[in-house]
């Protein structure tokens, strides 16, 4: 049986408790100031140790963790779970989850104009003025 490590890098860990699909998802979290250890914003190669705790800014919501085992590899599910225990501080209520998801929607479906290829169908739109314009 192996011993368990006394510390591990914080992207491994977050990849290994499944907060994120790969360790480059972590990684990109840790570097965009969205994880934090002990309350100090952390870098991807910071190490973790049992007992620190972490505060993660995941899909629009604060999540609460305390690091209660260390892990290198990926576990499955039922085992991540073991990894940490998570303090639930304040859920929403109702009427503000229905908001912040109507935010989600409308900020999804908003796309800057002129930023980078234009999509299909605005390159119609173009088309269809262009038209017009050449008639007139």
């Amino acid at each position: 049986m192996k011993e368990e490590p006394t510390t591990v890098r914080l992207d491994r860990w977050l990849f290994a408790a499944r907060f994120y699909k790969t360790r480059t998802q972590a990684a990109k979290a840790c570097d965009g100031g969205k994880v934090k250890v002990n309350g100090i914003s952390a870098k991807p190669h910071r190490f973790l140790r049992v007992g620190d705790d972490l505060t993660i800014h995941h899909r629009g919501r604060y999540r609460n963790i305390h690091v209660l085992s260390l892990a290198e590899r990926r576990l499955p599910a039922r085992e991540a779970i073991k990894l940490y225990s998570e303090e639930v501080t304040q859920k929403l209520s109702k009427e503000d989850e229905e908001l912040y998801s109507l935010f989600r929607a409308v900020e999804r479906k908003y796309r800057p104009k002129f930023k980078g290829r234009p999509t299909k169908r605005e390159r119609r739109q173009m088309e269809k003025l262009k038209r017009e314009i050449h008639k007139i």
